[in-house]
């Protein structure tokens, strides 16, 4: 009777642990989370560095880079498993002008970079060579790469001179080298046709394990506007006006900061522009630029904060003067308004790439165009650190 019964013990033992330990193992290791816990799941990153010429023939290509650089964050972003984009610049020009060099570290807020690409200009100059390896070694040494070993690191060197090589400073083969050693691929990109430039251009490729590629002197990308973009640049606006920030002092100035950059870029920037960014925002890759840091609207609707738990200095102004049951339905409203207005951009976005495509297609599929081979060559060397990307550029 007692081995009977040990064996019925035994038995509803083990059918506990089989019911009962997927449960308790969830615990603690969630498969698929769900967005209420305080939890971050890993996303690939790539870590992109522009290196810019801005000496005064480059004017034409430093408006492309302003026009083109939300387009190429959102092909960037496209890739499965959606990644992460931070992208970071180095403008350079040439000892004797107003800056060697002038940095943007990387960042995810793009916001706040493309502020900062607005204020460059073209000028400077003179002598023929600029300052392409004093550039290179700041990129390489001076922004804040990534330390995951998946990550797709990649600076692409754009300009249309040589370097100097009579400088006594550290030349373009060992800041290469120092480049395989962090993981980075270096590609260049040739702006216009002057000679001198190509062998240099095509060493350092070779060496940094990318791509050479020539381009006119204005950048050589497709620039068209649709009939589609004044929309998503007014659903974009009103999608920045959903974000609320709370925090500490520290925290609430930072984001002060960046809603000021996206301010500017609103005052100043093109329509298509906006429209791009709009594009990008409202994807899965552009939320962290979206919402930067601390925005409770998200951290609300995901479950991560409750409006309890926030001291009163640490709301937002506009909830302040409410009461708590004012505050809550204020802040989901936001959160409903947000996800229409997303929807809404999608559906216009889907519109706009299928305008896009058909005029590409009837300007003869613009192979030779910067869109298509950074694409190419993203496609290619961030493959090697698990993306894969299959729909082409966005414009």
């Amino acid at each position: 009777m007692k081995t009977k019964l040990l064996g019925i013990a035994l038995f509803a033992l083990t059918l506990g642990v089989v019911v009962y330990y997927p449960q308790l193992l969830a615990r603690n290791i969630e498969v698929n989370p769900p967005l209420n816990r305080h939890i971050t799941l890993h996303r690939p990153r790539v870590d992109v560095v522009f290196v810019l010429d801005t000496t005064g023939s480059m004017s034409g290509l430093i408006q492309t880079a302003k026009e083109k650089i939300w387009s190429i964050a959102t092909t960037m972003a496209s890739a499965q498993p959606t990644p992460e984009i931070r992208i970071g610049l180095v403008a350079y020009r040439d000892r004797g002008d107003r800056y060697v060099t002038k940095l943007v570290d990387l960042s995810a807020d793009l916001d706040s970079v493309y502020a900062k690409l607005m204020d460059f200009q073209a000028d400077g100059g003179g002598d023929t060579p600029e300052s392409v390896n004093k550039a290179l070694y700041d990129a390489v040494h001076d922004m804040s790469w990534s330390q995951d070993e998946q990550a797709y690191q990649v600076i692409f060197l754009v300009g249309d001179a040589p370097p100097h090589m009579d400088y006594n400073e550290v030349r373009y083969p060992a800041i290469v080298a120092d480049a395989l050693e962090k993981g980075i691929v270096i590609n260049t990109i040739q702006c216009g046709g002057m000679s001198t430039t190509v062998a240099p251009w095509t060493q350092i490729a070779s060496l940094g394990h990318g791509k050479f590629f020539q381009v006119d002197q204005a950048g050589g990308a497709v620039a068209f506007t649709t009939p589609y973009d004044d929309k998503i640049a007014e659903l974009s606006a009103k999608l920045d006006d959903t974000r609320l920030y709370y925090g500490t002092e520290e925290q609430k100035a930072r984001m002060k900061s960046k809603v000021a950059a996206t301010d500017k870029l609103q005052a100043s920037a093109s329509v298509a522009v906006l429209a791009r960014r709009g594009v990008f925002n409202a994807s899965v890759g552009g939320r962290a630029n979206l919402l930067g840091e601390n925005e409770l609207v998200e951290a609300f609707t995901n479950g991560t904060v409750s409006l309890d738990e926030i001291e009163a200095d640490a709301l937002p102004a506009a909830l302040k003067p409410m009461a708590r049951a004012e505050q809550k339905a204020y802040v989901a409203g936001l959160a409903t308004k947000r996800d229409d207005l997303k929807r809404r951009i999608r559906a216009l976005s889907e519109d706009r790439d299928s305008y896009l495509e058909k005029k590409v297609e009837e300007a003869g599929g613009l192979k030779d165009s910067l869109d298509q081979q950074l694409y190419e060559a993203v496609k290619e060397q961030a493959g090697k650190a698990g993306l894969e990307y299959e729909d082409g550029p966005s414009y």
